[in-house]
């Protein structure tokens, strides 16, 4: 479980977050939608300890974040268990994939590298489907497959909290699936706390077991993606009118409707 209470940030004097409060359950997916520059990937980066907190508190587990203490020890105490995949997945780097993989377990690596890890590392690629590309360079990727690739890494951490930020921005409809369901899968079965910003309303509404909708740096609406998708708080959170149908599982499906 991870609780944020009361999470204020400020930047250059204005504030990006603002008085946002919610719990995260463990074995769940969370995610995050709402317009362009809204405070979505700060919210994440906060989450992290990427950012200070002007006022409240991050909690996870026994773990607490609170105003200035995002550094040192005690930040690399809170990462010790979060595995965060952010949305530049650039990387210029001389490795292969396999061994971009295996700096997953950067924290339990010893100088030589013994067959369990890379037999973990192996098994986390195939479960990205991408065990074909392991003896590849990670820079001569296309960047769908480095998105597939760090976060097959991102799995290696085996973590408690896992962040995603825009994980499927570069893969196309089918890869897009098969990752998230994969991210639904380990989820479940590992009891992460899962946390996703997602620019697809559909994808969103389809995955989400908790949905939060973020505008103006405030959480404006939380909760069962078919309990909180409406029209209206559609229209008033991106100013577009749209139509809400239903799938055959009864999510919400969004229709833009055209200007004509």
């Amino acid at each position: 479980m991870m609780w944020l209470d009361n999470v204020n940030i400020h930047r250059q004097g204005r504030t990006i977050i603002g008085g946002v409060s919610t719990h995260l359950e463990a074995g769940k997916i969370h995610v995050i939608i709402g317009p362009n520059g809204t405070g979505k990937t700060t919210l994440l980066n906060a989450m992290f300890g990427e950012l200070t907190l002007a006022e409240g508190q991050i909690r996870c587990g026994e773990r607490t974040l609170s105003p200035g203490k995002v550094r040192g020890k005690s930040l690399h105490g809170w990462r010790d268990a979060i595995a965060y995949l952010p949305q530049d997945t650039t990387a210029d780097i001389d490795l292969t994939v396999l061994e971009v993989v295996v700096l997953g377990r950067l924290g339990k690596l010893a100088l030589h590298i013994d067959d369990e890890t890379l037999d973990a590392a192996m098994q986390r690629l195939e479960q990205a489907g991408i065990a074909h590309l392991a003896g590849r360079e990670i820079a001569s990727l296309s960047g769908g497959q480095r998105q597939m690739a760090l976060f097959a890494q991102v799995m290696m951490r085996e973590p408690d909290v896992m962040l995603l930020d825009e994980p499927v921005s570069a893969l196309d409809l089918k890869h897009q699936m098969s990752l998230l369901n994969l991210v639904r899968r380990e989820t479940r079965a590992r009891g992460w706390v899962t946390v996703i910003v997602l620019h697809d309303l559909n994808l969103a509404c389809q995955y989400a077991d908790n949905l939060l909708v973020v505008a103006q740096g405030k959480i404006q609406a939380a909760g069962k993606p078919r309990d909180v998708v409406t029209a209206e708080l559609i229209a008033q959170t991106y100013g577009v009118e749209v139509e809400v149908l239903q799938d055959r599982a009864g999510n919400p499906v969004i229709q833009p409707v055209s200007g004509g």
